[in-house]
Protein backbone atom coordinates (compact mmCIF):
# COMPACT_ATOMS: atom_id res chain seq x y z
CA UNK A 1 0.00 0.00 0.00
CA UNK A 2 2.85 2.18 0.73
CA UNK A 3 4.29 2.57 -3.06
CA UNK A 4 0.81 3.18 -3.95
CA UNK A 5 0.88 6.36 -1.98
CA UNK A 6 3.95 7.29 -3.58
CA UNK A 7 2.86 7.13 -7.11
CA UNK A 8 1.55 10.78 -8.39
CA UNK A 9 -1.40 10.60 -10.65
CA UNK A 10 -0.46 11.02 -14.38
CA UNK A 11 -1.50 14.52 -14.53
CA UNK A 12 0.71 15.15 -11.46
CA UNK A 13 3.75 13.43 -12.82
CA UNK A 14 3.97 15.38 -16.31
CA UNK A 15 7.05 17.56 -16.19
CA UNK A 16 5.50 21.34 -17.11
CA UNK A 17 7.52 22.76 -20.32
CA UNK A 18 9.63 25.54 -19.58
CA UNK A 19 8.47 29.33 -18.63
CA UNK A 20 9.74 30.46 -21.70
CA UNK A 21 8.38 27.83 -23.96
CA UNK A 22 4.64 28.29 -22.20
CA UNK A 23 4.94 31.91 -22.42
CA UNK A 24 6.29 31.83 -26.15
CA UNK A 25 3.56 29.83 -26.90
CA UNK A 26 0.85 31.42 -25.21
CA UNK A 27 1.77 34.04 -27.61
CA UNK A 28 1.07 32.56 -30.49
CA UNK A 29 -1.57 34.52 -32.12
CA UNK A 30 -3.79 31.27 -32.84
CA UNK A 31 -3.90 30.72 -28.79
CA UNK A 32 -6.56 32.61 -27.65
CA UNK A 33 -8.78 30.73 -30.61
CA UNK A 34 -7.61 27.20 -29.42
CA UNK A 35 -8.51 27.89 -25.79
CA UNK A 36 -12.12 29.58 -26.79
CA UNK A 37 -12.53 26.41 -28.75
CA UNK A 38 -11.30 23.79 -26.40
CA UNK A 39 -13.92 25.89 -23.65
CA UNK A 40 -16.56 25.18 -26.57
CA UNK A 41 -15.71 21.41 -26.39
CA UNK A 42 -16.00 21.38 -22.95
CA UNK A 43 -19.11 23.15 -22.64
CA UNK A 44 -20.55 20.82 -24.98
CA UNK A 45 -19.79 18.17 -22.14
CA UNK A 46 -17.42 17.26 -24.63
CA UNK A 47 -14.29 14.82 -22.73
CA UNK A 48 -12.37 13.73 -25.81
CA UNK A 49 -10.78 16.28 -28.10
CA UNK A 50 -8.66 15.24 -31.42
CA UNK A 51 -6.16 17.99 -32.73
CA UNK A 52 -4.07 18.05 -35.46
CA UNK A 53 -0.98 20.40 -36.09
CA UNK A 54 -0.76 20.92 -39.63
CA UNK A 55 3.40 22.44 -39.95
CA UNK A 56 3.84 21.38 -36.59
CA UNK A 57 7.81 21.93 -36.64
CA UNK A 58 9.03 20.54 -33.24
CA UNK A 59 5.76 19.94 -32.06
CA UNK A 60 5.62 22.74 -29.45
CA UNK A 61 2.11 24.12 -29.85
CA UNK A 62 0.76 20.82 -29.87
CA UNK A 63 2.12 19.47 -26.76
CA UNK A 64 1.54 22.48 -25.48
CA UNK A 65 -2.16 22.33 -26.57
CA UNK A 66 -2.58 18.96 -25.76
CA UNK A 67 -1.28 19.86 -22.07
CA UNK A 68 -3.68 22.57 -21.72
CA UNK A 69 -6.65 20.58 -22.38
CA UNK A 70 -5.54 18.17 -20.24
CA UNK A 71 -5.75 20.59 -17.35
CA UNK A 72 -8.96 22.01 -18.54
CA UNK A 73 -10.70 18.36 -17.95
CA UNK A 74 -10.63 16.50 -21.09
CA UNK A 75 -9.88 12.17 -20.00
CA UNK A 76 -8.82 11.42 -23.71
CA UNK A 77 -6.55 14.16 -25.91
CA UNK A 78 -5.28 12.92 -29.31
CA UNK A 79 -2.91 14.78 -31.56
CA UNK A 80 -0.91 14.40 -34.86
CA UNK A 81 1.50 16.75 -35.86
CA UNK A 82 2.14 16.92 -39.61
CA UNK A 83 5.64 17.96 -41.14
CA UNK A 84 8.01 17.79 -43.94
CA UNK A 85 10.69 18.26 -41.56
CA UNK A 86 12.50 14.92 -40.34
CA UNK A 87 14.84 16.89 -38.09
CA UNK A 88 11.66 18.48 -36.71
CA UNK A 89 9.69 15.59 -36.37
CA UNK A 90 12.76 14.34 -34.52
CA UNK A 91 12.42 16.86 -32.11
CA UNK A 92 8.54 16.82 -31.47
CA UNK A 93 8.70 12.83 -30.95
CA UNK A 94 11.47 13.10 -28.43
CA UNK A 95 9.24 16.00 -26.71
CA UNK A 96 5.89 13.80 -26.84
CA UNK A 97 8.09 10.81 -25.55
CA UNK A 98 8.53 13.11 -22.22
CA UNK A 99 4.87 13.07 -21.85
CA UNK A 100 3.92 10.64 -19.33
CA UNK A 101 0.29 11.33 -18.94
CA UNK A 102 -2.35 7.90 -20.31
CA UNK A 103 -4.72 10.50 -21.41
CA UNK A 104 -2.76 12.10 -24.03
CA UNK A 105 -1.46 10.49 -27.51
CA UNK A 106 0.28 12.01 -29.65
CA UNK A 107 1.66 11.43 -33.21
CA UNK A 108 4.04 12.87 -35.26
CA UNK A 109 4.23 12.14 -39.15
CA UNK A 110 6.52 12.86 -41.58
CA UNK A 111 4.66 12.89 -44.80
CA UNK A 112 3.17 14.85 -47.81
CA UNK A 113 0.92 17.66 -46.15
CA UNK A 114 -1.86 17.79 -48.61
CA UNK A 115 -2.04 13.91 -48.42
CA UNK A 116 -2.28 14.04 -44.64
CA UNK A 117 -5.28 16.38 -44.34
CA UNK A 118 -7.13 14.53 -47.50
CA UNK A 119 -6.74 11.45 -45.06
CA UNK A 120 -7.80 13.41 -41.95
CA UNK A 121 -11.24 14.24 -43.66
CA UNK A 122 -12.22 10.35 -43.23
CA UNK A 123 -12.68 10.85 -39.52
CA UNK A 124 -12.44 15.12 -39.24
CA UNK A 125 -10.73 16.09 -36.04
CA UNK A 126 -12.02 18.64 -33.81
CA UNK A 127 -9.28 21.15 -34.34
CA UNK A 128 -7.10 22.17 -37.01
CA UNK A 129 -3.99 24.02 -36.30
CA UNK A 130 -2.71 25.54 -39.63
CA UNK A 131 0.06 28.07 -39.79
CA UNK A 132 -0.55 28.97 -43.41
CA UNK A 133 -2.91 31.74 -42.70
CA UNK A 134 -5.12 33.26 -45.17
CA UNK A 135 -3.44 32.28 -47.97
CA UNK A 136 -5.17 29.09 -48.11
CA UNK A 137 -7.40 29.97 -50.81
CA UNK A 138 -4.50 30.94 -52.70
CA UNK A 139 -2.80 27.40 -52.86
CA UNK A 140 -6.08 25.67 -53.19
CA UNK A 141 -5.70 24.11 -49.47
CA UNK A 142 -8.86 25.38 -48.28
CA UNK A 143 -11.32 22.87 -49.23
CA UNK A 144 -8.87 20.42 -47.64
CA UNK A 145 -8.44 22.18 -44.76
CA UNK A 146 -12.49 22.59 -44.15
CA UNK A 147 -12.57 18.93 -44.74
CA UNK A 148 -10.22 17.76 -42.84
CA UNK A 149 -11.36 19.23 -39.21
CA UNK A 150 -15.13 20.30 -37.85
CA UNK A 151 -13.16 23.98 -36.80
CA UNK A 152 -9.62 25.23 -38.69
CA UNK A 153 -7.54 27.91 -36.42
CA UNK A 154 -5.30 29.85 -38.88
CA UNK A 155 -2.75 32.26 -38.62
CA UNK A 156 -5.10 35.24 -39.85
CA UNK A 157 -7.94 34.07 -38.00
CA UNK A 158 -9.21 37.30 -35.98
CA UNK A 159 -11.78 36.56 -33.90
CA UNK A 160 -12.35 33.50 -31.23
Amino acid sequence: MRTAARIAPAAQRMTPPPAPVRRAVRADPRWPHIVAALQDLRDAHRHAVRIVDADCACGTLLIEVARHARAMGFTAIEGRGIDGSPAMIGRARAAAARLHDPAIGLAFDMTDMRGALVQEAEAPADLLLWHGGRDADATGMAAVLAAAAIRVIADGDSAP
